[in-house]
């Protein structure tokens, strides 16, 4: 056979081009379910290739984090600066359970806080909480002017500074180290730890705009349901156990004039 003859020998004539398929026919969507502490518990969905023999599809969602702003979990458009990393620790159903995995703010809030003539202090402590996460807490503040001040600048000295530091770190680690996760999530989503920040400093040197800035879950325990889904519980039982129910009024009885009785 001459050389470079009947060259359409390898091409096969059907299924020479493969079919286009739709990628997300093979994909199922899963809802993400918010801690408690959140009021809004439905907080988005989720997509995943569907379960294929060894690949599970449970397995590929557990360890996903979202970042969700605050203002869409707490309906309140005053905590859009803020966004909280929420994590998938484990998955019923069509249900993703998420468990807090950090805290962040905004870009836009952060560069809106810096300005010339004054002087930024932040510090960061590492603190294991009763329930052994350890978390990395990151504060910020700035100095300000004090009242009647005619110097256009208002900056502190590094002493003062490393007073202050000191301070947050004393705040903070205190904050990480009296209660579990859970409390301490509460806390940094509603309490001001800025303003006891403020006024614990403003002795050394005034301060303003003092804030958690960011919150890192370095580690975790080993995972337990229960735990877990103590975070999902939307109501706390009562202590002394069972669910103690509503009372409700005995109903009014009237009686057939002049019987002397009841109907």
């Amino acid at each position: 056979m001459a050389i470079g003859k009947n060259k359409r020998l390898t091409k096969s004539k059907k299924g020479s081009r493969k079919k286009a398929v739709d990628p997300f026919t093979k994909k199922e969507w899963y809802k993400l379910i918010a801690p408690s502490i959140f009021s809004v518990k439905d907080c988005g969905k989720t997509l995943i290739t569907k379960t294929q023999g060894t690949k599970i599809a449970s397995d590929y969602l557990k360890g996903r984090v979202f970042e969700i702003s605050l203002a869409d979990l707490q309906k309140n458009e005053a905590l859009a600066y803020r966004k909280i990393k929420l994590c998938i620790e484990d998955v019923q159903g069509y249900n993703c359970l998420l468990n807090f995995h950090g805290m962040d703010m905004t870009r836009d809030k952060l560069c809106s806080l810096i300005r010339k003539k004054q002087t930024i202090i932040e510090a960061n402590v590492d603190c294991r909480t009763t329930d052994g996460y350890i978390v990395r807490l990151f504060c910020i503040a700035f100095t300000r002017p004090q009242e009647n001040q005619i110097s256009a600048t208002c900056y502190a000295k590094s002493a003062q500074c490393r007073a202050i530091r000191a301070k947050m770190t004393a705040i903070m680690t205190e904050l990480g180290t009296k209660g579990d996760l859970k409390s301490l999530v509460k806390e940094l989503i509603s309490a001001p730890i800025g303003e006891t920040i403020e006024k614990s400093c403003s002795s050394i040197f005034p301060i303003k705009d003092c804030f958690i800035r960011k919150v890192k879950v370095l580690k975790k325990p080993k995972f337990d349901v229960t735990e877990l889904m103590e975070w999902h519980n939307a109501e706390e039982v009562a202590v002394g156990g069972g669910d103690a129910g509503k009372a409700v009024e005995a109903p009014k009885e009237e009686g057939l004039a002049g019987s002397g009785g009841r109907l």
